[in-house]
């Protein structure tokens, strides 16, 4: 299971940082959020925000990084990573996190899903440049990530590639980063099945959202694959991860 906590982290272009009440004014419209309470940076500058806390349909996230204060960590950026948009080494970061009181159920559908759409619901901020989803290191365009979440909380499809990643292997296959967060384990392709990057970016998509539905595998499953193809899904040695192999 991924070690990184969840968070989501939205990079805005130089100066363009909302401040905690630019963030309620833009959130006030949307039913389901609202502003819980800010919080002070402290005794030797009490009119910083430090923190400012939302609630997402009745749980409470916390918002770090928000103008006029200094901003969240920047997260690292992957090398695979393809977003459009200004120079994203010189924008700064505000982070959304589960609040304090949610640190024994942080993993748990409804929190992931509430600031998923928390952040998507921030995603038209003025000066946003990109998302990323920190426990997959998964930056995404900011439009791309309202949709795909929208969708998603709407009923549809598992936005993969918005909330997880996919990395090669060392010996040809492929596995996933950030699914654990979701189902507890994450994806393995076999390297016969990763010899075509499409065909195989493909297959782990409809894996995704199969595994979102289905849950952990903890014994051999035979499914179709895309093109009607028999796989086999067997949970790894370790039980943390998933292997596709044919059938």
């Amino acid at each position: 299971m991924s070690g990184r906590p969840p968070a989501v982290s939205l990079l805005f272009a130089s100066g363009k940082r909302p401040t905690a009440k630019a963030i309620a004014e833009h959130l006030a419209e949307i039913e389901g959020i609202e502003l819980a309470f800010q919080a002070d940076a402290g005794r030797d500058s009490p009119a910083l925000p430090a923190r400012t806390q939302l609630l997402a349909n009745g749980l409470t996230f916390d918002i770090v990084g928000l103008a006029p204060g200094p901003p969240a960590d920047r997260p690292h950026r992957r090398s695979d990573s393809h977003v459009d948009g200004s120079d994203l080494d010189v924008c700064t970061a505000i982070t959304i996190m589960p609040g304090a009181h949610l640190a024994g159920g942080r993993r748990m559908a409804p929190v992931l899903r509430s600031m998923a759409w928390l952040a998507a619901a921030c995603t038209d901020l003025a000066g946003v440049e990109a998302v990323v989803w920190q426990a997959a290191r998964c930056w995404s365009n900011p439009r791309d990530f309202r949709k795909g979440i929208e969708s998603w909380i709407a009923n549809g499809d598992f936005p993969g590639l918005l909330l997880t990643s996919l990395a090669p292997a060392p010996d040809g296959g492929l596995h996933s980063e950030g699914l654990a967060l979701f189902v507890g384990q994450d994806l393995r392709i076999e390297p016969d099945l990763a010899k075509d990057l499409d065909a195989a970016t493909r297959l782990a998509l409809r894996l995704f959202d199969y595994l979102g539905e289905r849950g952990k595998i903890v014994k051999t499953e035979r499914v179709a694959g895309p093109a009607g193809e028999r796989l086999e899904l067997s949970p790894s040695a370790n039980r943390q991860f998933v292997r596709v192999s044919r059938g």
